[in-house]
C-alpha cells in the first residue's frame, strides 16, 4: 500500500514539473504547421554533401515530425536553411600490413529556423559533426568510401538537427 501510495505521489510531482519522456516535445510554435527546407549552401570543397543534407533533414522531418513538409519557403509557416560551413578531410591511421588508411571527415554545419515573420525559432551557428572512414591504399582494391561517409554523416547530422529543434537544445 505505501509503494503505490509513492508511485502515485511520485508520477503526480512528476507530470507537474515539466518532465517529458525524450523525443515527445516539441517547442515550436502551435502555427507552424508547414516547414520549407531551403537547399543547404555550400561553402566548402565537398560538392555532393549540401545536396545529401538537404534531402537527409527533409526526409527526417517527413518521418518524425506531423509538419506538413513543402518546397515554397513563401507559403510556409516556417523555413529551415543550412550552410556547410567547413570541411576538412584528414587521415586517422595507416596500417601498411593491412593496406588500408582510416581517414575522418569534420563538417560544420549553420542551420537557422524562421518563421514566416522573420522570428528565430531555432539557431546554432556552429554545429561539429564528425564521421570516420577507411581508405584501401592498395590499387586492385580501392573503393572511394568518402561519398558514402558523406551520406552517413548527413543522416547523422538530419537526425541531431531535427531532435534539436523539436526538444529545443
Amino acid at each position: 500500500m505505501r509503494s503505490e501510495l509513492f508511485v502515485a505521489v511520485f508520477a503526480f510531482a512528476l507530470s507537474g514539473c515539466g518532465y517529458q519522456i525524450a523525443g515527445k516535445a516539441n517547442v515550436l510554435p502551435a502555427e507552424v504547421h508547414t516547414i520549407a527546407v531551403k537547399p543547404f549552401a555550400n561553402a566548402s570543397i565537398q560538392y555532393k554533401l549540401s545536396d545529401y543534407l538537404t534531402e537527409a533533414v527533409t526526409r527526417e522531418l517527413i518521418t518524425r515530425t506531423r509538419y506538413a513538409i513543402i518546397s515554397d519557403p513563401a507559403k510556409a509557416d516556417a523555413v529551415l536553411s543550412g550552410t556547410v560551413a567547413n570541411v576538412i578531410v584528414g587521415a586517422t591511421t595507416s596500417d601498411p600490413i593491412k593496406g588500408a588508411t582510416g581517414a575522418q571527415l569534420v563538417v560544420y554545419v549553420q542551420v537557422k529556423l524562421v518563421d514566416k515573420d522573420g522570428k528565430t525559432l531555432f539557431e546554432r551557428p556552429n554545429i561539429e559533426y564528425r564521421q570516420q572512414y577507411e581508405i584501401s591504399v592498395n590499387p586492385t582494391q580501392y573503393f572511394d568510401e568518402s561519398q558514402p561517409a558523406a551520406q552517413r554523416l548527413s543522416r547523422d547530422v538530419a537526425h541531431s538537427i531535427v531532435s534539436a529543434v523539436l526538444e529545443g537544445f
